[in-house]
């Protein structure tokens, strides 16, 4: 059982008390009516093996209403993993041994998430798609998650300094750390746009069954060297008061035969291109790990044709564990290593 999620259990987390869930090896299906908490079942897969939530920045939320803290604890192939969140502080632990860094824990496990949401990659601003590549980035490239670190730290405390008016000297001190860390997430982010866009022009013709050509690139929200272009930039950002280049202006652009995606191409386009650049994430995943990541699809497919929804499964990585949330079931039949199960009233029932 070796890369599989086995053992899944909330308590406290957003609707629910308790839950607990024994995905299969392969697919497993959760079935339910809409508002009955599925999507905060991967939403805490996710949290327990990556620990951040696709759905909000501030976990807070995520402890149900009325309570001060939740948890969640699972077992990944032998590996027994943990999370507690209470007022504003985060525990986690490993084989029962709490981890004061992350970087062991976050070493266990990948994950691809998939969302009717994801229509933002197309549609949405450019923190989308920064975002985009940043969860991708942490779980595939060395260096990644500190260089992120660090570049947040500098900026934040920099536009704090620049909204203050503080001497320029106090400024310059973290134009350093910023174009450092900065440098290195513009070429990271670079990088994984030149490895994904072969990856999402396939996928995306897989899923339509079209010949629609899509390509993406790397716009950098800086036009030089970030410490060059800070330079440069001064009597902007003296004005505005506000760090005005960097990766946080970093964009993705998305290109649909040849067309702005988001003004030119249709809505079957755009939501073939979204799927395309999760599956893009997810093999590219898997070219790096050698096996394939934990796939968590939340509801895709209410919004595509039966074609589409069986192209979608097709495409996923084969052997992958997948947990895939639904309305309803009637488009496809799960096949003998496929387990569904029902999710009504807070609880999980089997559906065969």
């Amino acid at each position: 059982m070796a890369g599989i999620l086995r053992q899944l259990r909330l308590s406290q987390f957003r609707c629910f008390d308790s839950l607990d869930l024994a995905p299969g090896p392969f697919r497993t299906f959760v079935v339910g009516r809409n508002a009955q908490g599925k999507t905060s079942i991967l939403e805490a897969a996710c949290i327990l093996l990556r620990l951040q939530s696709p759905r909000t920045s501030t976990l807070a939320e995520a402890v149900k209403f009325g309570c001060s803290a939740c948890a969640i604890d699972g077992r990944f192939g032998d590996t027994h993993l943990a999370f507690h969140w209470q007022d504003g502080t985060r525990r986690i632990a490993l084989d029962s041994k709490p981890q004061t860094r992350p970087d062991d824990y976050l070493n266990t496990a990948r994950v691809a998430w998939f969302a009717n949401s994801d229509l933002d990659l197309v549609r949405g601003g450019g923190s989308a798609r920064r975002r985009y590549l940043d969860f991708l980035g942490i779980q595939s490239v060395p260096g990644y998650r500190s260089a992120l670190r660090a570049f947040e730290r500098a900026l934040r405390s920099r536009n704090a300094l620049l909204r203050d008016n503080r001497p320029r000297k106090e400024i310059e001190a973290f134009d350093h750390p910023l174009a450092e860390n900065g440098d290195a997430l513009t070429s990271f982010r670079a990088g994984l746009c030149r490895i994904l866009a072969p990856l999402a022009n396939s996928a995306c013709g897989e899923i339509s069954g079209s010949s629609d050509t899509v390509a993406l690139s790397h716009q950098p929200g800086a036009s030089s060297p970030l410490l060059e272009a800070l330079a440069a930039s001064q009597e902007q950002e003296i004005r505005l008061r506000q760090t005005i280049v960097g990766p946080h202006r970093d964009d993705v652009t998305l290109l649909v035969n040849n067309a702005p995606a988001a003004s030119f191409a249709s809505e079957g386009q755009q939501r073939s291109l979204a799927i395309a650049l999760k599956l893009a994430q997810a093999r590219h995943l898997e070219s790096v790990l050698g096996v394939p990541p934990i796939l968590l699809l939340d509801d895709v497919f209410g919004e595509l044709d039966a074609d589409r929804r069986n192209r979608l499964l097709e495409a996923l990585p084969r052997g992958a564990q997948a947990i895939i949330t639904t309305t309803f079931l009637d488009w496809t039949g799960p096949g003998p290593d496929d387990v569904v199960l029902a999710l009504a009233d807070g609880r999980l029932s089997s559906a065969s």
